[in-house]
């Protein structure tokens, strides 16, 4: 098994046995839109520890995701972004054993840099000046965000519903659209391309990320041991370095 240990600013990853020399293929993971930053420091020491070849990920919504597993795709590792959808991973048969939590995160609502329209909470965006954009309600940022609206009462007007979180992010950073609720991630790794403003109560509907190994998967060892990283204190430095929370 191979853990991550932080060390300064970086990372040394450890082997408490000796390191998988890595399959042919690579190890395939099927991972939420919203991990992507993360995951790809994560995968990336995971491969040079191991000495194998780089995991080949493919980032979508969870219930893009789902989709895909439920047609047949092939894979080794799925990330998921809440507990609903890995929920419906188990209920269907599509993982190999329990899933790993591994990170938390929590919407908040992505403006303009300088917030221009200024947007102050979930009420502003009903606003009919504020051009809106959410996730759609199957995707877990969907989802979280029709939870804190019914919570506060508000109804909101959207120009568009995106099937994944990214979707989002990008029509505000283009500026085709006013504000979406996204993850506290995201405003995160846009690097001052938008601006985050809070939402009261936002962890009401608090989103936990889950790693499983998938059923059938080719290379159920190699992922076991992903899945463990994943799951490792060393992981939630690098989760904690993106924005993300403790399970």
């Amino acid at each position: 098994m191979v853990l991550v240990l932080a060390a300064g600013a970086g990372l040394v990853l450890a082997a408490c046995s000796p390191p998988t020399t890595g399959a042919a293929d690579p190890v395939r993971v099927l991972a939420a839109a919203s991990l992507h930053a993360p995951l790809d420091e994560l995968l990336a020491a995971h491969a040079e520890s191991t000495g194998g070849p780089a995991p080949l990920v493919t980032y979508d919504g969870s219930a893009a995701l789902l989709t895909q597993l439920r047609e047949g795709a092939v894979a080794d590792v799925v990330v998921l972004a809440d507990a609903a959808s890995t929920s419906q991973a188990q209920d269907a048969g599509l993982l190999a054993g329990r899933a790993v939590e591994v990170a938390a995160n929590t919407l908040r609502i992505a403006v303009a840099p300088g917030n221009p329209l200024a947007v102050t909470g979930l009420a502003d965006l009903a606003r009919p000046d504020v051009t809106v954009v959410l996730c759609a309600p199957p995707v877990p940022c969907g989802a979280a965000t029709r939870t804190l609206l019914a919570d506060t009462g508000v109804e909101v007007p959207r120009a568009s519903e995106e099937q994944a979180v990214t979707a989002v992010l990008a029509k505000v950073v283009s500026g085709e659209a006013d504000a979406g609720v996204v993850y506290v991630t995201d405003v995160l790794g846009a690097g001052g391309a938008v601006e985050g403003v809070a939402i009261p109560g936002a962890d009401r509907a608090r989103t936990t990320v889950s790693a499983a190994v998938v059923a059938g998967a080719p290379h159920p060892d190699e992922a076991g041991d992903l899945v463990a990283l994943l799951g490792s204190a060393g992981a939630r430095v690098v989760f904690a370095r993106h924005g993300f929370e403790a399970p």
